[in-house]
Formats: C-alpha cells, structure tokens, sequence
C-alpha cells in the first residue's frame, strides 16, 4: 500500500517566513498549498521548489479580509488526506500613525484576528475529521504584555493567542495538535528598516522554531526560545513600574 504523504497548507505564503517554512516541508517531501494575495508571487515561490526539491506544489489565492477566496482553499485542503496549516500572516503598523488615524487601526484587527479566525474556523471540520494533523499559527511576543509602543499591534495578537488557544482545546479530541509559535522580531518586510528594534533574529531560524514545534506537537513556542524568559520577566514587571517604562 502506498503511504500517505502530509500536505501543508501556508496562509500568507509570500511573507519571508512562509517562504522559509516552505522549503522546509518541500525538504521533507511533503506537498504544498501555497495560500496568498499575489499568485504571480506565489507561482514563482512554487517555480523555485519544484526546481529545488522536485517538490509537489500548489498556489491558491486567499487573502484574510476577502471572505470570498476562503471557501476555494478549505475545500481544496479537504482533499488532502494529511493535512497541515502553517498561518503566517500578519499586519503590523506605526503605533504612532495608529494614533493620528485611528480609523486605520480595524485593518490590523481585521486581519490579525477576524481574517484568523474566520479561516481557522472554515477549517476546523475538515481537521477535526483527520487524526494527526497539526496547525501552527505565528503569533508574537507583543501579544504577552501590551506595551505603549505598540499596544495595537499587540491587542490583535493577544486575541490571536486566546482564539488558538480556545482551537487547541477544540481539536484536542480529534487528535489534531495546535501551536502556537510566538515570535520576536524577526528579518521580514515587517521589521526592514526598523531602528528601534534589537535581537532581531534570522528568518530560517523561526521558521526551524517552527518546524521543530509542530513536529513535537508543542502547545505553545518561543521563537527565539530566549523570548519566553524575557517575556516572563515583562509579565512580572508590577504595573505602577511597567507603565513608566518606555517598552
């Protein structure tokens, strides 16, 4: 009898970390679904890992605020009989530009968390139907403690963090691991040009972070695994301190 190969699908593929986390599936010699807003992007993306690892590699269009593609992609994902969820997409801005337009704010809630949960949960009956499946989301340590200069930012993903942990307890019945990867800053369009951040570490790095995690089935990850004592200490930082603190 043949065996069953996994399938991933990645939402967000073109961000640097989705690409990162791709060729490394395609190195394990699992299938592809490449989700994404710019398919001339992504059927590139998937060019190069056919030439790479003759990997076996689709690209579908799928955007977070455009309730419309999310159908396209989950019944194409219910066609795989091992599938996988990377969800890697995300939107950060200016805190300061934040304040001087508030109106812009619901585009980072918009995608961060509804986009998230609308897909996870167009999702959740086809996983819950596949014993063995894994889904990772990325979230980030700005979700552990809101912080005066990027509170936005950190408010979607908060929220993202207590919808995957409410997904966990939903599939963990059906035998389908959920984790969630919170990242540092890491190299990506989000954080080019940036000064005011440090430690920021590579791209492949996090995606092996990742990697690794969904393999072990972890619950909850730091990427870079030294964030999860910072952030410990940011937690327990009293807040007649904390709110002195320019973080």
């Amino acid at each position: 009898m043949a065996s069953v190969t996994d399938t991933w699908l990645i939402l967000g593929a073109s961000s640097a970390l989705a690409r990162a986390f791709a060729r490394r599936v395609a190195h394990a010699g699992a299938r592809l679904l490449l989700a994404g807003r710019d398919i001339v992007d992504l059927d590139a993306c998937a060019a190069d890992l056919r030439t790479r690892f003759d990997a076996d590699v689709e690209t579908l269009v799928f955007d977070a605020v455009a309730y419309e593609t999310h159908e396209a992609v989950a019944e194409r994902l219910a066609a795989a009989e091992r599938p996988n969820v990377l969800l890697a997409f995300a939107v950060m801005s200016d805190q300061a530009a934040l304040e001087q337009q508030p109106s812009t704010a619901a585009a980072v809630f918009d995608s961060n968390l509804a986009g998230a949960a609308t897909i996870l949960l167009r999702l959740l009956p086809i996983l819950e139907t596949r014993r063995g499946a894994r889904v990772v989301v990325v979230g980030s340590v700005a979700g552990d403690r809101g912080r005066k200069r990027n509170y936005v930012y950190g408010a979607s993903k908060a929220g993202l963090h207590a919808l995957v942990s409410g997904y966990r307890g939903r599939l963990h019945r059906a035998g389908v691991s959920v984790t969630l990867v919170k990242a540092g800053p890491f190299d990506s369009a989000m954080t080019f040009g940036r000064t005011d951040l440090r430690n920021v570490a590579a791209v492949d790095a996090v995606a092996r972070d990742c990697w690794r995690a969904a393999q072990r089935r972890r619950s909850v990850a730091y990427s870079p695994a030294l964030w999860r004592w910072i952030m410990t200490a940011v937690k327990a930082i009293p807040e007649p301190i904390f709110k002195r603190l320019d973080l």
